[in-house]
């Protein structure tokens, strides 16, 4: 029997951007990934060999823009070509991190706009959709001239703090840019807001100037989009300990932890830092025995039920109600 989709039989794919987390949302739709091999050759390019045919398919390919970014972002480039030529019906990228996205404006005169750049070349190389998941600004969505369904795991985050608190919580955004993604928590959790006023002296450096909102006897959660360093957050708790809250949690849906961060994290006064597996876990941060304080909730659930809705046709802004 046919499938009624105008665009064929859903086709899952993945690169090798994080394997496990594509495992685990084909897992979820309960259809294996379509074999593939992305290799190198002798001078370090790569090639990709799809092994079944895609023409008149629609095709969801997986691979999340996360370190190593260049070796990512050239497999997602050189497969959405190969699947373009190959006569797939639809091609959906489904990035869970997106590279370069803290370039998403100028910040200084002759600076490039990176994220708009990725945004071209993607649709170029063959995508005809764009699933993410917590894009560092809303405004990339606009970079695209393609759909764009930009996913929130700001409800699976909300569940775990209810676990540990219920709805006695402060949600702290980071800085000022953050304000809308902690209303957004503190909505879902019925709780108050404060804002971390800071500065940055130099590049590599963070000064929290003060904390704007009452978080005294109260636990602090800190949001954010993604952990890379883990200095603002060091920064933060020991600002918000100082004012008075009687605990502080992180929740963060990327968790790049560039080596060192869960080192500085784990010395902070900080309870739990708390992620998902939108990017894999490196060596470092692989050996939980060493960071006790580390949690890593799955999107794949999440990411699962947007394919499945955008295949059948669906609403994908329902999940967010």
């Amino acid at each position: 029997m046919s499938d009624p989709n105008p665009y064929g039989e859903l086709m899952l794919l993945s690169g090798t951007g994080n394997p496990e987390l594509s495992e685990r949302i084909a897992r979820e739709i309960d259809l294996p990934l379509a074999p593939m091999d992305i290799t190198r050759f002798a001078d370090g390019e790569f090639d990709v060999k799809i092994h079944e045919s895609v023409r008149g398919h629609d095709v969801f390919l997986i691979q999340p823009t996360c370190p190593p970014v260049s070796d990512n972002l050239i497999q997602l480039f050189i497969t959405l070509d190969a699947l373009r030529r190959a006569s797939a019906a639809r091609i959906t990228a489904v990035i869970p991190y997106y590279g370069y996205e803290r370039k998403e404006k100028k910040s200084a005169p002759r600076d490039p706009i990176s994220a708009k750049l990725m945004a071209n070349i993607i649709e170029l190389a063959g995508a005809s959709r764009v699933i993410a998941v917590d894009l560092h600004a809303e405004a990339i969505q606009g970079f695209f001239d393609i759909p764009v369904d930009a996913l929130t795991a700001t409800k699976i985050l909300a569940r775990r703090v209810r676990e540990r608190h219920g709805n006695s919580v402060v949600v702290v955004s980071p800085d000022t840019g953050g304000a809308l993604r902690a209303r957004t928590l503190g909505r879902i959790l019925d709780a108050p807001i404060a804002i971390i006023d800071k500065r940055r002296p130099r590049d590599d450096a963070v000064e929290v100037v003060h904390v704007v909102g009452d978080v005294a006897g109260k636990h602090a959660v800190i949001v954010d989009d993604l952990i890379s360093t883990g200095g603002t957050l060091v920064s933060a708790s020991a600002a918000l300990m100082s004012k008075g809250a009687i605990g502080v949690d992180v929740i963060v849906t990327h968790g790049l932890l560039t080596p060192g961060t869960l080192e500085r994290l784990h010395e902070a006064p900080i309870d739990e830092i708390c992620i998902t597996d939108t990017i894999p876990l490196n060596e470092d941060a692989r050996a939980r025995d060493n960071h006790p304080k580390l949690r890593v909730l799955s999107v794949a659930p999440l990411i699962a039920e947007a394919i499945v809705r955008v295949h059948e046709g669906r609403s994908v802004s329902e999940l967010f109600r």
